[in-house]
């Protein structure tokens, strides 16, 4: 991530044009301030776009793995750009949702490029209620179905073809609350309704 001269970038401001006019036919004066100009081009051009840089859609593609940091996003340079500025534009969106089947659904689909079906739900109950009875004993597990994205925005050309089953479990153990038990099961395609009811 670093910026250097860029080679025929012409500097908005030249040095040379704010001199006295004393140096205004000063060959030596124009052409020193000329090489200076050349060093600062890229500065100027830099701050003249500088809220491109912290818009993940517009910002240079070795600033991406920065801008995820600032907002604790994930970036992984093997990913198709696209991807990658859309999982760094969503990642402050998907903390709001973080410990939720919505969120771990978006997480899944932003990360690794998967579409996902959660059932079950943890144990989660509430009462509007003070003092009223405990619920019923919560589901064993909540299960996260996962298949690859046939939309052409999966991660790669073989992405539609095969999903890292390592990788999603590791994804969601990290999200998942870690009061509940989360069950994986990759799937090749959407689950037909007869999976959906099991």
């Amino acid at each position: 991530m670093s910026r250097a001269a860029v080679p025929g970038l012409p500097s908005r401001h030249p040095i040379g044009e704010q001199l006295p006019a004393l140096y205004a036919d000063d060959d030596f004066a124009q052409r020193f301030t000329a090489g200076l100009d050349t060093v600062l081009a890229p500065v100027f051009t830099t701050l003249d776009n500088l809220p491109s840089y912290f818009d993940p859609r517009l910002a240079p593609a070795d600033f991406l793995a920065w801008l995820a940091t600032w907002v604790g996003g994930t970036d992984d340079p093997r990913w198709p750009l696209a991807l990658r500025r859309e999982a760094v534009a969503g990642a402050v969106e998907l903390h709001r949702w973080s410990g939720t089947r919505r969120g771990l659904v978006e997480a899944l689909r932003l990360v690794l490029g998967v579409s996902a079906e959660i059932t079950g739900d943890g144990g989660a109950a509430w009462s509007n209620t003070a003092g009223g009875a405990l619920p019923p004993a919560p589901a064993d597990e909540v299960l996260v179905r996962v298949w690859p994205r046939h939309d052409g925005a999966a991660h790669g050309a073989d992405a539609a073809h095969a999903v890292d089953a390592d990788r999603v479990l590791a994804l969601v153990r990290s999200l998942c609350p870690v009061h509940t038990i989360c069950r994986v099961e990759v799937l090749t395609g959407p689950p037909t309704s007869e999976e959906g009811r099991q």
